[in-house]
């Protein structure tokens, strides 16, 4: 029957997109590590470390310039290696007036607003080091994220660097940011596996690290830049490394109306980088990569929240019809997973949160926000600026 074979399509893509491709994944890795030794391609204390720039784009970040600069300056890395730059994004607050007392600090201004993806461009054609790191400047990087971000270049394949996102809660009642928490931490595990098998997915700019030599200035209307960036460099043979050693601590959105605005944005961005990276889709040219990023990306940003719509109709349609008992079973779990996301979403609204709940009403707002993003991007035109979400 075509609706029984639609059904279990739909059911396959959805637990293999969040739950099997990650099984899968361990799996490769640990038969990879007991047919090959892989080599430490570290980098030692006594060898020579290279100048790196730290390059920070910023739109109206007064608030956080000072806590910003003192984090940077307890970061453990050679002295006069380290050049500190920041790219302020037509800012028209007082960023620039409390960057001017920082004499480490380069300020490359922009006066028109053009949106992270422009800053970027001009930000790293004004770099003169080997190796440029990124960072947000409302995060905190530990101590040694530089050196540990520094370390995987060893590797001459090595095109770029993705360190580990860490989001905060500043009250355990704040469902976004435990919602925002509990997914990084897979997708910190995810990443891992990546990195192990062949390459990571790309980088989160929160702290990512690239060879200045490989950058490609992008379209200014780029919505996800620290993706697109970092996975531009495997069409040409490079691969993405991943080391949770180095990792940006940053409070998670506000509340849940804050997070959508970034998960719309990100959903979107998704949908125009599958377009723009389409090349790595090739098998033939990209076996291994192909796998990855279909797995890892394309599926959640684009058929898999449709298949996992598509289940309500397709499961009700098989109970009326007595299709089986199999699918009576499969309703009713369906229906406590969305009661369960329902409660989640009142609690949240009268600011209190059941560990147990949270995480449904997580994951279903994850997916809602990807048909958001569809529709932002219909709407987005040649312009990489976007709202900031408010944190926590």
């Amino acid at each position: 029957m075509v609706m029984e074979v639609l059904f279990w399509l739909c059911l396959v893509l959805v637990v293999y997109t969040y739950v099997g491709y990650g099984m899968v994944l361990c799996l490769l890795v640990s038969i990879k590590k007991k047919l090959a030794h892989q080599a430490d391609n570290t980098m030692d204390e006594q060898r020579e470390w290279p100048e790196v720039t730290l390059l920070i784009c910023a739109y109206n970040e007064e608030e956080v310039v000072e806590m910003k600069m003192d984090n940077t300056r307890r970061l453990d890395y050679p002295q006069g290696k380290l050049k500190v730059m920041w790219v302020t994004d037509g800012s028209n607050d007082h960023t620039n007036d409390k960057l001017s007392t920082y004499e480490e600090v380069t300020v490359v201004y922009c006066p028109e607003r053009q949106g992270k993806t422009a800053a970027l461009n001009h930000g790293i054609s004004e770099c003169t080091t080997e190796l440029v790191i990124m960072t947000d400047a409302n995060t905190q990087l530990n101590s040694q994220a530089i050196k540990e971000m520094v370390k995987p270049f060893n590797d001459p394949k090595v095109s770029c660097v993705a360190g580990e996102k860490r989001v905060m809660a500043r009250e355990e009642s704040q469902t976004a940011a435990q919602g925002e928490g509990a997914y990084w931490k897979y997708e910190s595990k995810l990443k891992k596996w990546d990195d192990a098998l062949y390459s990571a997915m790309g980088c989160a700019g929160e702290l990512c690290a690239i060879r200045k030599e490989l950058y490609e200035p992008m379209a200014k209307d780029t919505l996800l830049d620290d993706f697109e960036m970092s996975m531009k460099t495997l069409m040409k043979g490079y691969r993405i490394a991943y080391t949770s050693d180095a990792y940006a601590m940053e409070y998670g959105s506000a509340n849940i109306e804050e997070e959508s605005k970034r998960k719309k944005r990100i959903a979107a961005g998704g949908l125009q980088s599958i377009w723009r990276l389409r090349a790595l889709l090739n098998p033939f040219a990209h076996p291994i990569v192909a796998f990855q990023f279909v797995s890892h990306r394309v599926l959640r940003w684009s058929i898999t929240p449709i298949a996992l719509l598509a289940l309500i109709p397709i499961n009700v349609w098989l109970v009326f019809n007595k299709a089986g008992i199999i699918y009576h079973i499969i309703w009713v779990m369906q229906i406590l997973f969305y009661l369960a996301a329902f409660l989640g979403y009142l609690l949240d609204k009268r600011g209190r949160k059941i560990s147990i709940l949270y995480i449904p009403y997580y994951f279903l707002f994850m997916n809602i926000n990807v048909f958001k993003g569809m529709s932002y991007l219909m709407q987005h035109r040649n312009n990489g600026a976007w709202e900031k979400a408010k944190r926590g």
